[in-house]
């Protein structure tokens, strides 16, 4: 059953009726429409401008959607936004935030399927992308775009004049393109930089202590989880299970953020044809010519592009695929069989994980399962970063 409301230019209405509507502030100033879809029909009794909404009458023990249209009429296109597992019968989560932290948007709270959903990864050998697992993901804060070379520098110089040490000063094709050559140490001490600069509390430390003399500034630590403060109101890596959701953008069972092809107008990527030049290599790549990206391949390398260059995904997020290898906090491993709440990977092992391709990867390598993964001291021009916030910062 389907109970309708809405985000868009205008008021609120009365929250009781199928359609409501609320101040537009979010999406690009654009029109959003939410519906909520779920096994028995919903009454809405509060959306408040914040962009909370309780519902009520919801089944214990199943799952809501909440889905979303740029537009109301006969041709309208619902998408998945949130899936809601019920455990009580009033629900009440936030699903926009109308003022997130500056260059970020709110992940809303839910579950999604994570891992390899349409059987890429099994035919070609990638076994690590299942079993696909049903996560459920606390609401969090992440950066729009990919950290850019100017940002990157800003923060930078601020921590070298502050007790910090980093084994690579980064680089970038351009001011606006994103930082790359910088390896997962380097990354993680950034954060904790410019936690430190905004005057927040980091969250990274060389022990388990969490205390002001162990904050995370200089050196090589292999991190372990309980040497993070996962409370803290400071910038720090995505999860690689957060990453995936805000990746998705709300959908689910699709290819890429976007769908199940493609191209070079959605992102940075290298198309690998057959030896014999027939066509790409993998069936969803609908590129006409093999390569890397014209439009990026200027004879400067390397070859990324400008963040935010290509469209939002649906919770506003550019370059979540391409353009650069994205850095997580956890450690590579295999995947469980069972449903979680907030994983932060394995204990321990070799490699951090990294997601999202890069400018000479492949079309598979862009997909929203396909898990990189890489040495912490990695530092190829392939690999940048974006941060996260928990929710509730200014």
């Amino acid at each position: 059953m389907k109970t309708r409301f809405s985000k868009s230019l205008g008021f609120l209405l009365a929250c009781s009726a199928a359609l409501c509507a609320v101040p537009q502030s979010t999406f690009a100033d654009e029109a959003r429409f939410f519906r909520v879809v779920g096994p028995t029909p919903t009454t809405i009794t509060a959306f408040t401008p914040d962009g909370y909404i309780t519902w009520t009458n919801a089944q214990i023990g199943t799952n809501y959607t909440v889905q979303t249209a740029r537009s109301l009429g006969a041709a309208t296109n619902w998408v998945d936004y949130i899936q809601v597992p019920v455990s009580n019968s009033v629900i009440t989560l936030r699903l926009y935030d109308p003022h997130p932290p500056s260059g970020m948007a709110l992940i809303p709270a839910g579950s999604f399927t994570m891992g390899d959903t349409l059987g890429d990864g099994l035919a070609e050998g990638y076994t690590d992308e299942v079993p696909t697992q049903t996560v459920y993901v606390s609401a969090f804060y992440m950066d729009t775009n990919l950290v850019s070379y100017t940002f990157w520098q800003q923060v930078y110089q601020w921590a070298k004049t502050n007790g910090y040490s980093f084994d690579n000063a980064g680089a970038g094709k351009a001011a606006s393109h994103p930082v790359q050559t910088v390896n997962w140490y380097d990354v993680v001490k950034w954060c904790n930089a410019r936690s430190e600069m905004a005057g927040l509390t980091p969250c990274y430390y060389t022990n388990s202590s969490l205390s002001q003399m162990a904050i995370y500034r200089s050196g090589t630590f292999d991190l372990a989880t309980n040497w993070v403060n996962w409370v803290a109101n400071g910038y720090r890596l995505p999860t690689e299970a957060e990453w995936e959701k805000a990746a998705r953008g709300g959908a689910s069972g699709q290819r890429f953020p976007w769908g199940n092809t493609i191209s070079w107008s959605q992102a940075n990527y290298s198309s690998y044809w057959t030896l014999s030049g027939s066509g790409p290599i993998y069936p969803y790549d609908v590129n006409p010519i093999s390569g890397l990206d014209p439009t990026f391949n200027d004879g400067v390398y390397p070859y990324t592009s400008p963040v935010g260059y290509f469209p939002a995904n649906g919770y506003g997020l550019h370059d979540m695929a391409g353009n650069v290898w994205q850095r997580c906090w956890d450690w590579y491993g295999s995947y469980s069989s069972g449903s979680q709440t907030d994983p932060r990977g394995p204990a321990s092992g070799s490699y951090r994980v990294d997601r999202g391709g890069s400018w000479d990867g492949s079309a598979s390598d862009c997909r929203t399962a396909y898990r990189g993964d890489e040495y912490p001291t990695g530092s190829g021009n392939y690999g940048g970063f974006r941060s996260v916030l928990p929710p509730g910062q200014p």
